[in-house]
């Protein structure tokens, strides 16, 4: 699908409508740039279908990306009435113990660091995971969030997204409510 002619995509998703930018992340691809963050109405409605997909599984707390899905998760964990994780980008002073790992996200130039801290290591072991995000793509930032959960002691029961992008990510296991193109 080309996006030399058009600037925005047309996006429906959970009865809502939103025009997305197009950007372009490299030479020969862009994408249409889906951000929740402070479109509360999107948030709430995207949380809400989610929760409608999730009733089978048995989530005891979610694990999210910093910092688009933050809002997401905060949603979703209130009408799941459990409490969420924030896996971050880098290194704090406070943190106990933190365990890391590399990733690659196709809307970043440069290699990423996810870090979970040991307090919310203890927070998830033994305990039912969901992985909460707002895109998923290529499957690099998920893979390495799976990765590093894979070094606790918790148990991932699902991963759920607003969108899967496609750019060739493909996973039987991932609850999403739509599709986004991307265009080259």
């Amino acid at each position: 699908m080309g996006a030399e002619h058009q600037s925005e995509y047309t996006l429906k998703v959970a009865g809502l409508t939103r025009q997305l930018p197009l950007r372009q992340v490299s030479p020969d691809l862009s994408i249409a740039s889906f951000v929740m963050l402070g479109d509360t109405e999107l948030v709430e409605k995207t949380a809400a279908a989610l929760y409608d997909k999730l009733p089978k599984y048995n989530i005891d707390i979610l694990v999210c990306p910093e910092a688009k899905a933050i809002p997401l998760a905060q949603e979703l964990a209130s009408l799941l009435k459990v409490n969420y994780v924030v896996v971050r980008k880098s290194v704090k002073g406070y943190m106990k113990n933190p365990l890391t790992e590399k990733t690659k996200s196709i809307t970043t130039v440069e290699d990423q660091q996810l870090v979970l801290d040991g307090v919310d290591v203890e927070k998830i072991a033994g305990r039912n995971v969901c992985i909460v995000d707002d895109v998923v793509s290529t499957g690099g930032s998920l893979k390495s969030i799976e990765t590093l959960l894979r070094r606790t002691d918790c148990k991932i029961v699902c991963k759920a997204a607003v969108l899967l992008e496609e750019a060739g990510y493909e996973d039987p296991d991932l609850v999403y409510l739509e599709r986004l193109p991307v265009f080259k």
